[in-house]
């Protein structure tokens, strides 16, 4: 009796059309052309060619890909029909045979162990729910871990978001729990920005990002001082500098 393989790919059970073509003495070339009329009528219908056939690839031993298709219990069927004599009998008893034997496995292993008579398999399956009940368990908490990691950093990024209005360095600085001189200060150590005067201005590297806005303040009719202002952009990019020096707002260090 010729050993059929039957696939199960994702619940759905397949025969390679190779094997198909030698279990039916006929050249796989020529099984190809057939099944190739057979999907052009298909496609003319209201039938779904992928529930018959469906259209793959393996490598040759010089490594070409070369077309084969994966057949259902429905395309085995059309190519059955085709033949007669001992030679479909043969092979329309063998794939029906091993379909149901692999659905019938199939089955059994969608089945909870609760519904399994024989006890051995009863057993085995009630073993593999633990273990797939264990790695959810596993999974949920590495996921839980990870949303309180990111969570703090979100919190951060909205609080920024939600406020699109030009902020001043105090304002700023006190996320930081700072002081506007110490984060100024800061924020020249780290090579953003100098002073000029009474203003604090950023590097050439950086002034055309975007980052701040400056505002000239009239203090009398001869004086003028000028304010720099940081922008939603700038306050991402203070953000991510300072994480990268492991600097952190304070509504972080408090959820850590």
């Amino acid at each position: 009796m010729f050993k059929l393989n039957v696939l199960n790919q994702n619940g759905q059970l397949l025969v390679d059309s190779r094997e198909i073509a030698e279990m039916v003495e006929k050249e796989h070339k020529h099984l190809l052309r057939d099944i190739k009329n057979y999907l052009e009528i298909l496609g003319k219908s209201n039938f779904g060619p992928a529930d018959f056939f469906i259209e793959s690839y393996y490598t040759d031993i010089q490594g070409k890909p070369r077309l084969h298709f994966l057949m259902t219990k429905k395309g085995c069927d059309m190519v059955a029909n085709k033949l007669t004599g001992r030679k479909g009998v043969i092979f329309t008893a063998t794939y029906v045979s091993k379909f149901e034997e692999m659905e019938s496995k199939l089955k059994i292993t969608q089945a909870p162990s609760y519904m399994i008579d024989d006890p051995i398999q009863r057993a085995q399956k009630w073993i593999e729910e633990q273990k797939e009940k264990q790695h959810l368990l596993v999974q949920n908490q590495q996921k839980d871990q990870k949303i309180e990691e990111l969570q703090p950093k979100a919190t951060y990024y909205d609080l920024i978001l939600q406020t699109k209005s030009l902020l001043s360095v105090s304002q700023i600085a006190k996320d930081y729990g700072m002081s506007a001189i110490s984060f100024n200060k800061l924020l020249h150590k780290l090579g953003i920005q100098y002073k000029q005067g009474d203003c604090w201005l950023l590097y050439q590297k950086y002034a055309d990002k975007g980052y701040t806005h400056t505002k000239t303040h009239v203090v009398d009719s001869e004086k003028s001082k000028v304010h720099t202002y940081w922008t939603q952009k700038g306050r991402t990019f203070i953000y991510e500098t300072l994480k990268d020096e492991n600097v952190l707002p304070v509504i972080e260090r408090m959820a850590s």
